[in-house]
C-alpha cells in the first residue's frame, strides 16, 4: 500500500491511536487537564469532561497505561491468584467466562490484568509480594472457602480487594459479589418435592467452599420446608468434575433405594449423572430428574431454544463485570465503606425435570 496516497494516509492515522499531546492539540487545553478530565478528577468542569471524552471517543484515543499510572501513582493492574496444586473449585470454564466479564471493565478503564499461577500454599507468599512490589492496585479473591484467611491478610497488607463469593467465618466487612447459593437450591428442592419426588440426591461442589455450604444448607431447608428429612445417603460432596457426577449418580442409582431425582451444583457435573442415567437404561426427565447450576457459561451452553437441563441460572460474566467494577472504584476511593452486591439465581425449567415416577405395581397374588 502507498502510504503518500491521500487515502491512504487517513486509513492510516484512523487506524492508529491518537497520543495525548495530539489531543490536547486539537482541544486547545493542556495535557495535565486532558489527562485529568479523562481520569475523573473532581476539579475539572463537568462541561470539560463530557468534551473531552466526546474527543478521545471520536478520535480514537486510549490511554497509555503506563503514562497514566505516572500520573496516578498506579500501576494501573488488578490482580488474580489462581491456586493450582490441589484440588479446588477455580479452574474451570466459570472462572474463564469470570475474567471475560472482568476483562471488559478492565479495558475501559485502562487496567491490565496481571494473573499469578502458585502452590496452594504459596498463596500469602503471592499477595504480600503484590503489596510489597506495587504491581497491582487492587485483588479479586476467588474461590472463598467457609473460613478464609486470605481476606484478613489482603486487610493487613492494604491491598483493596473484591471477592467474588462469601467467608461464612468472617466477622469483619469486606467488599463482595455473590448469589444467593442458599435460596436457589431451597427453590429447586422445593420444585423437585412439588413434582412428587421424595428421594432427592445432592450432588454439591467441595463442602470447605463457601457456596457449596450454602447450597446445602438451602437443600436441607427445601426439604424441611416440605416436611421431609435429608438423608445422609444421598448427600455427596467433591470437586465438580463430569467423572464426579457420572461416577456418583451410578453408584446411587444401582442401590436398593435409588433417587428419583438429582440436585447438581455444575453443570459439568450434571453432564456425568445425564451419563449415568441413560447407561442405567433410563431417560433423564421421566425416569429421573435432574436440577443444575448452570452459571449461563459461554462455551458450555445449556441446550438451545429449550434448556437441556432445568437450572438454577446466574451470570458469571455478570459477576465478573460486578467484581471488577467494584474493585475500580475501591481502588480510586479506599476509605468508602464496603459494598455487597447478593445476585439472585433464576429458575429456568427445561428439558430434565418431570412428575416423579409411580412406584411399580407388586405382582398379583397367584
Amino acid at each position: 500500500m502507498d502510504d503518500n496516497v491521500p487515502g491512504n494516509q487517513s486509513a492510516l492515522k484512523a487506524a492508529r491511536h491518537m497520543n495525548l499531546k495530539e489531543l490536547s492539540q486539537i482541544l486547545g487545553l493542556s495535557q495535565t487537564t486532558v489527562s485529568r478530565a479523562l481520569n475523573g478528577y473532581p476539579e475539572v468542569a463537568e462541561a470539560t469532561r463530557q468534551r473531552v471524552r466526546k474527543a478521545a471517543k471520536t478520535h480514537n484515543y486510549r490511554p497509555n497505561a503506563r503514562a497514566k499510572g505516572l500520573a496516578t501513582g498506579r500501576a494501573m493492574a488488578v490482580g488474580h491468584v489462581i491456586p493450582v496444586s490441589s484440588s479446588h473449585e477455580m479452574v474451570n470454564p466459570v472462572f474463564a467466562d469470570f475474567i471475560a466479564g472482568a476483562s471488559e471493565i478492565y479495558l475501559r478503564h485502562g487496567y491490565d490484568m496481571v494473573l499469578s499461577a502458585v502452590a496452594d500454599n504459596r498463596e500469602e507468599h503471592a499477595y504480600r509480594e503484590f503489596a510489597a512490589k506495587g504491581s497491582v492496585d487492587g485483588i479479586i479473591v476467588h474461590g472463598p472457602r467457609i473460613a478464609d484467611a486470605r481476606i484478613g491478610l489482603l486487610s493487613e497488607v492494604g491491598l483493596p480487594f473484591v471477592v467474588h463469593g462469601r467467608a461464612s467465618d468472617e466477622t469483619g466487612d469486606y467488599n463482595w459479589v455473590d448469589v444467593n447459593n442458599r435460596r436457589a437450591f431451597q427453590r429447586a428442592t422445593e420444585f423437585l418435592v412439588d413434582l412428587g419426588h421424595r428421594r432427592i440426591a445432592l450432588i454439591n461442589g467441595l463442602e470447605v467452599m463457601d457456596f457449596a455450604a450454602r447450597r446445602r444448607d438451602g437443600y436441607q431447608q427445601g426439604l424441611a420446608a416440605r416436611g421431609l428429612a435429608a438423608d445422609p445417603l444421598l448427600i455427596h460432596s467433591d470437586e465438580m468434575t463430569e467423572a464426579y457426577g457420572h461416577d456418583t449418580a451410578r453408584a446411587l442409582l444401582a442401590g436398593d433405594t435409588a433417587p428419583t431425582a438429582f440436585l447438581c451444583s455444575s453443570i459439568i457435573a450434571a453432564l456425568g449423572i445425564r451419563r449415568a442415567i441413560e447407561e442405567a437404561g433410563l431417560h433423564m426427565g421421566r425416569d429421573v430428574s435432574v436440577i443444575t447450576h448452570d452459571d449461563e457459561l459461554s462455551y458450555l451452553r445449556n441446550g438451545s431454544d429449550v434448556p437441556t437441563f432445568t437450572a438454577t441460572r446466574s451470570s458469571v460474566r455478570q459477576a465478573g463485570r460486578l467484581c471488577a467494577e467494584r474493585l475500580i472504584e475501591t481502588i480510586a476511593d479506599p476509605d468508602q465503606p464496603p459494598h455487597h452486591h447478593l445476585l439472585e439465581a433464576e429458575l429456568t425449567v427445561g428439558l430434565s425435570t418431570g412428575p416423579a415416577p409411580r412406584p411399580s405395581a407388586p405382582p398379583a397374588a397367584a
